[in-house]
């Protein structure tokens, strides 16, 4: 069985990850994790008493604490989610994602190096590195043509910049030190578990509480979109069948505009809570001044993963956006428990 050390596991993907592998018993998972405002113990809920599940509070930025969970814990693999991944965050307060996301990553790849340098055979030809990153680090597409693995970088934003950089160091361990790493640039998440500052799930919670459906500038930006357990089952496949040193592109073949996206969530919200004073929901749109440096269009070519690797999603989008809907409205304890920080879904990302 695999002994996994998991990165960022509380938070949005990371924990859809632990879920997902604790409970099919495909893994023991040590969950290290800092615990900021979009990590919640809330999201493990499921697995936090299960034997296959330890979690360790700790920042990646502190190196004692990393060198320790290597030490103590002994993984046969990592996967490094933890990152900070909010666009409009990064535009307020850049310095820590380039604390967060360049520096952090710099400390889990030299323990890592370190870690495996000194693990005896067979263990160290088949630990594994995987680095789970976006692909923001792309730029920006124009109407047409897709983000290949091959792509030449053109960050926008100070997420993308540092999660680029974050990339190039992954790439830079495996080809100085030979540490075994994967690489993966996925497209926009959807589904439960998402902390509500992201678009679909403020829509979702903006449209039924009858509050602003902020739509930045024209509405058309397009993102592909890829419901979260897609992605983690494609992250399982690239840790056990991927080629060290290689990087897959994981994508929902599913591009759609943000209106669009807007439009749907609250047709599913008009339908799965009939009676809404301020129904049709659609009226609650309201077009706001545009993030700055908002990329156009992102949309992914997955045939790398599909050739080498036979992933491809489960889920259509129809079904994903329900059943992400759906779970928003029956979850209002988890929305609550989430969100009894700082942050009240007002706007972010002015740069101001």
């Amino acid at each position: 069985m695999q002994n996994i050390l998991v990165t960022g596991g509380a938070g949005f993907i990371g924990s859809c990850f632990v879920r997902t592998f604790v409970s099919e018993g495909s893994a023991r998972i040590v969950n290290l994790d800092s615990l900021t405002y979009a990590g919640n113990l809330d999201s493990l809920e499921p697995v936090m008493k299960s034997p296959a599940h330890a979690f360790v509070q700790g920042d990646i930025t502190d190196r004692a604490t990393v060198d320790k969970a290597f030490a103590d814990h002994r993984p046969t693999s990592v996967v490094h989610f933890a990152a900070e991944s909010h666009v409009d965050r990064s535009i307020d307060s850049p310095e820590q994602f380039i604390v967060t996301n360049v520096l952090g990553t710099f400390h889990m790849l030299d323990a890592a190096m370190r870690y495996w340098a000194k693990l005896p055979e067979p263990q160290k030809s088949a630990f594994r590195f995987l680095h789970v990153s976006t692909d923001e680090v792309y730029g920006s597409l124009g109407a047409t043509g897709l983000f290949m693995e091959t792509t030449p970088y053109d960050p926008s934003s100070p997420y993308s910049a540092s999660k680029a950089s974050a990339d190039h160091l992954a790439r830079a361990y495996q080809h100085t030190y030979g540490l075994p790493v994967l690489v993966t640039n996925c497209s926009n998440n959807y589904g439960p578990y998402q902390f509500p500052e992201k678009l679909i799930p403020l829509m979702i919670l903006n449209a039924a509480e009858g509050k602003k459906l902020p739509v930045y500038g024209d509405g058309m930006n397009v993102r592909d979109w890829l419901f979260v357990e897609d992605h983690c089952r494609a992250l399982w496949c690239v840790l056990t069948k991927g080629t060290p040193g290689e990087t897959y592109n994981i994508g929902g073949n599913c591009e759609r505009p943000n209106l669009e996206i807007i439009h749907r969530v609250c047709a599913l919200v008009d339908e799965l809570r009939p009676g809404l004073a301020h129904a049709p929901c659609t009226s609650l749109i309201t077009y706001v001044k545009d993030r700055p440096g908002h990329d156009r269009r992102y949309a992914i070519d997955a045939g790398k993963i599909l050739r080498e690797l036979g992933w491809r999603p489960e889920h259509n989008f129809e079904a994903g956006i329900r059943r992400t809907v759906q779970w928003y409205l029956d979850n209002p304890r988890w929305v609550e428990r989430v969100q009894s920080g700082k942050y009240r879904r007002e706007r972010l990302g002015l740069g101001e």
